[in-house]
């Protein structure tokens, strides 16, 4: 089948080191208050991680809520959040961090053991701290902007994205998707954009209606002319739920579906689809559904010598050998 009529997906788990989080951001259906809920310990994540390698998960998301800069806890948390993704990378899996917004030494160490890695803009726009985000100070624009640089000087492969529906106008979403493409001009290190709709769900304290996914197409058509064509436009399957929809997303230029797991555990309430499911729904439409990498084979150089092998291992697994080539 010819590439173009390829859509790709990730066979991941997503591990959670703490759900607890400094930031309050009103439509978060994640986050716990800070000393609520126990951090995730080595052993707990060896057991999770044994029990799936005989499942052809190859994506490992560490995925954190937040401890402030400057809490006493902070050295700790990051410290854990590397062990953890030493032990899945040990184990054979490639770790794909997304902890919010990082020091650049934190990302640099970071690097040493992640393949990729990930932070969602969502929207550029200041009027948000105003609003959704006025009790999430990592939510600063300018702070998250930061990450994307910084993860460019320092060659980690990167996924980023928007939030659409959170009180933004849509030009602040073209404004958003044209800072992700002018820093990709300058360092070529951003793999995906995702375009996410706010979904409701029922710990979140924002009163609004779902992002209409029939807006969607035209989102999608829009950001793939803003942005360059290496980036690679995702959208969660799990949140646009009519498949007629879904192909109207695929055909308006998104070509990934994000990482497949057990459980969106940023928006719980909503199911992922079935690998099969979504094959269903693509294969009569003439699209071959392909499992890829957490990083993306032009990116194979910027990694070590220990996690070019790591991916090599995987390029050799039957699951995955077709989406590489």
């Amino acid at each position: 089948m010819s590439s173009s009529r390829i859509v790709t997906y990730s066979p991941a788990y997503t591990v959670v080191p703490t759900y607890e989080c400094f930031n309050r951001c009103s439509y978060c259906n994640f986050r716990t208050d800070p000393g609520k809920s126990p951090w995730l310990t080595l052993s707990e994540a060896e057991r999770i991680l044994r029990s799936l390698t005989s499942q052809n998960v190859c994506e490992i998301l560490i995925l954190s809520g937040e401890v402030h800069p400057h809490s006493s806890r902070r050295q700790a948390w990051f410290q854990h959040i590397y062990d953890l993704c030493e032990l899945a990378l040990s184990m054979g899996f490639l770790p794909h961090t997304n902890a919010g917004p990082l020091s650049f030494e934190e990302m640099q160490k970071l690097k040493e053991v992640n393949v990729s890695m990930g932070l969602m803009l969502e929207q550029l726009t200041p009027q948000l701290l105003q609003t959704v985000h006025k009790h999430a100070p990592s939510k600063i624009p300018e702070l998250r902007l930061q990450q994307l640089e910084w993860a460019g000087e320092l060659r980690i492969p990167f996924t980023t994205g928007l939030l659409l529906g959170i009180g933004e106008t849509e030009q602040d979403w073209w404004e958003t998707l044209e800072a992700i493409a002018l820093l990709h001009q300058r360092y070529n290190h951003i793999q995906e954009v995702i375009l996410q709709p706010h979904s409701p769900g029922i710990q979140q304290t924002f009163d609004a209606p779902p992002f209409d996914p029939h807006q969607l197409p035209e989102v999608i058509a829009k950001s793939r002319q803003i942005l360059l064509p290496d980036i690679t436009i995702q959208i969660p399957p799990n949140l646009v739920p009519d498949s007629s929809w879904l192909l109207a997303c695929v055909e308006a230029g998104a070509r990934d579906l994000g990482g497949i797991g057990p459980k969106d555990e940023v928006n719980p309430d909503y199911p992922h689809p079935h690998y099969h499911q979504l094959k269903e729904i693509l294969e009569p439409a003439g699209w071959e559904l392909v499992a890829r990498l957490p990083v993306y084979p032009q990116y194979d150089d910027w990694l070590s010598d220990r996690l070019q092998s790591a991916v090599k291992q995987w390029c050799n697994d039957t699951l995955l050998e077709e989406s590489i080539k």
